[in-house]
């Protein structure tokens, strides 16, 4: 599994983002909240709709005004009309109630001249001199004779302040002129007939009172010849034939184009202040390592090993899964894998440490399992075991039993067999982590043909998982990606770093649904593989590989599986030749049985059957149709199995539900 056209494969690529996959990434995530969309969309139909409902009815009549400065010389280019009216400020006298109280008497509006002004809009084109007033009402011939009388009040009023300004102006020069005219007089009737040197001063006053009089003359009779109008009206407001509304149709599509807008925008900002990781791409970035797996949603009364594994979906999904682990260099070379969960339950990080341990038997590796649960260890209990022995290491911990105690073989029906050391309380749980058994279990995949896997708790609920990771080849994490954050992925990825370990990649699952059903809320019993085998000692009557053993059932094709592998299994009892009953169920055995089946071995014991009439590719007599069939039929129609060893798998209890 390792080798790839005869040479090593390559450790897996470094991730990198691409800007349209991280956008199309992005706005699948959007379609993620279909709640928010389809809320903006209502609320942009329902905002459309009322568009359509309030404009359906008003009516706007226009009327457009020129201004102009009341000027000596209209014609003279040196004045800029533009720098002496101000627009902004001629826009609010014409919206002021001045003005509205000057059209309210022109047509005898009952209310108050202010309510007047509340339709009146008036508006400056950009770079002219002109003033657009528009009202509206839901009258049309309304609308023109109040625009018409906004229109005129505005001029009147402007006509009216032009000529106060021009009447003043006129009274002030002619106050200035009344006393000089009369001293004028009075020194021209004090010069009558008087000559020489002396009258010559009273000739210079007397001829500059004269410049002065002209000169206030001539500005008193520019000031009466100044035109005062204040403006042309160039377009007359005339009854609108059709409402001013987009319509129906247009305001409709406008608010839902809206409403989509405003439902993404309402996704978007939720998908930001999201924590949770929504899709592969979010665990991948966060953990920057590749997503291995999907596995669906299960129920929690499933058993940890996938039955029927030659037709499962979910076993390929396994499968595959693990042959990605096993062509990853990070991996390959000594093949020590820790399985853990960020946090919450280690059902679905069990089950897929169980299932690819399954998976790497049937390639013919030997695998071993590792249960360094030791709060609540549970693996034993879930899975068809049987023990083969005690680990002989010196004892140098301090009186703990874990992981040198016990181990046991778990048989995986179809796909082999594998070894697993199962989890015990102990006292001191940091201690027996870093045991130097622990070291030794570890170092049993140093062996090209052995794979370790280590099943540790959730890694943010105890540090037992940090405690291991400098001692394996990487990190296998599986979880929930609606149940962790992303934070939390990128604080798992730091602590495991910071401990020496590398996360080789992640195992996403949609989590699991309840499987309680009936009154009182008891759960399946489930299948015999999920039930708690009773534990028995080797080597006693009725032990399992022992003759005539009535739970030997339980092991079948374990013992074959582990003599096509070609390892030593320790003291596991071996029947005799011919015995009645054998480790393969039960079954007769003679010369001929095989060892892959299941069956008792004898003397025609041959290696690399894993299940009867499997034996390809064996040599078969010439004539079968494939290669061992006629074998495997002589072998199953010669014996039977027991009745009470069927009995007694299926009267095995389920294991007790856990916290």
């Amino acid at each position: 599994m390792t080798q790839v056209n005869g040479g090593q494969a390559a450790a897996p690529p470094i991730l990198v983002d691409d800007e349209p996959d991280l956008l199309r990434d992005q706005f699948r995530q959007l379609l993620r909240y279909p709640r928010l969309i389809a809320g903006g969309v209502l609320l942009g139909l329902l905002g459309g709709a009322w568009l359509g409902y309030s404009t359906s009815d008003t009516y706007v009549a226009t009327s457009d005004v020129v201004l102009r400065v009341p000027m000596e010389d209209p014609f003279n280019p040196s004045v800029a009309i533009e720098k002496t009216l101000d627009m902004n400020t001629e826009r609010q006298a014409a919206t002021s109630r001045r003005t509205a109280e000057r059209a309210a008497a022109e047509l005898d509006f009952p209310g108050d001249p202010a309510d007047l002004v509340a339709g009146l809009q008036v508006t400056n084109p950009p770079k002219s001199q002109v003033l657009r007033f528009s009202y509206t009402t839901a009258d049309p011939g309304l609308s023109a004779r109040r625009a018409n009388a906004m229109v005129s009040a505005y001029l009147a009023d402007r006509r009216e302040q032009t000529a106060q300004t021009r009447d003043t102006m006129i009274k002030g020069l002619q106050a200035q002129l009344a006393p000089i005219a009369r001293q004028h007089d009075e020194l021209a009737e004090e010069l009558d007939g008087r000559t020489g040197p002396e009258a010559e001063g009273d000739y210079a006053v007397k001829a500059n009172l004269l410049g002065r009089i002209t000169e206030l003359s001539n500005r008193i009779s520019k000031l009466k010849a100044l035109d005062i109008s204040p403006g042309k009206v160039i377009r007359t407001a005339t009854p609108p034939t059709s409402s001013d509304g987009p319509g129906w149709a247009l305001s409709l599509g406008l608010g839902g184009a809206v409403g989509i807008a405003l439902g993404l925008l309402m996704a978007w900002v939720r998908l930001v202040f999201d924590p949770a990781a929504r899709s592969e791409g979010d665990v991948a970035r966060a953990l920057r390592a590749p997503v291995l797996g999907s596995l669906p949603r299960t129920r929690d009364t499933d058993p940890l090993l996938t039955e029927d594994r030659e037709d499962s979906p979910l076993a390929e999904e396994y499968r595959s899964i693990a042959y990605r682990l096993a062509y990853d260099q990070r991996f390959a070379g000594r093949r020590r894998l820790l399985v853990a969960a960020p946090r919450g339950s280690s059902r679905t990080a069990a089950a897929v440490a169980v299932n690819l341990a399954a998976s790497f038997a049937e390639t013919g590796k030997r695998v071993l399992i590792v249960e360094a649960e030791l709060r609540q260890p549970s693996l034993e209990g879930q899975l068809r075991a049987r023990e083969v022995g005690r680990t002989a290491w010196p004892g140098d911990g301090e009186g703990e039993d874990w992981p040198g105690g016990r181990r046991l073989v778990v048989d995986a029906g179809e796909s082999g067999g594998f070894d697993l050391v199962p989890g015990a309380r102990v006292r001191n749980v940091a201690r027996a982590l870093t045991s130097p058994e622990m070291s030794r279990l570890v170092e049993e995949a140093d062996d090209p043909n052995v794979t370790v896997i280590v099943l540790t708790p959730p890694v943010f609920a105890y540090a037992d998982a940090l405690a291991l990771v400098d001692r394996v080849d990487g990190v296998l994490v599986v979880c929930d990606p609606r149940g962790v954050h992303r934070s939390q992925l990128a604080r798992l990825r730091d602590l495991i770093t910071g401990a020496g370990g590398t996360v080789l990649g992640t195992v996403m699952h949609r989590g699991q649904h309840s499987g309680r059903t009936g009154r009182g809320g008891r759960k399946k019993a489930g299948n015999a593989a999920g039930a708690r085998s009773p534990r028995v000692t080797p080597g006693t009557p009725g032990a399992p590989g022992e003759p005539g053993a009535p739970g030997a059932h339980a092991a079948r094709g374990v013992q074959g599986a582990h003599a096509a592998q070609g390892r030593p299994r320790g003291p596991v009892p071996r029947p005799a030749p011919g015995a009645g009953g054998g480790a393969g169920g039960g079954r007769a055995a003679g010369p001929g049985a095989r060892t892959g089946g299941g069956r008792s071995g004898g003397p025609d014991d041959r290696p690399g059957a894993g299940r009867a009439g499997d034996d390809w590719p064996g040599t078969g007599p010439a004539g079968d149709d494939w290669p061992g069939a006629a074998q495997a039929h002589a072998a199953d129609t010669g014996a039977h199995e027991d009745p009470s060893t069927t009995m007694a798998l299926r009267a095995i209890d389920p294991p007790a539900e856990r916290p």
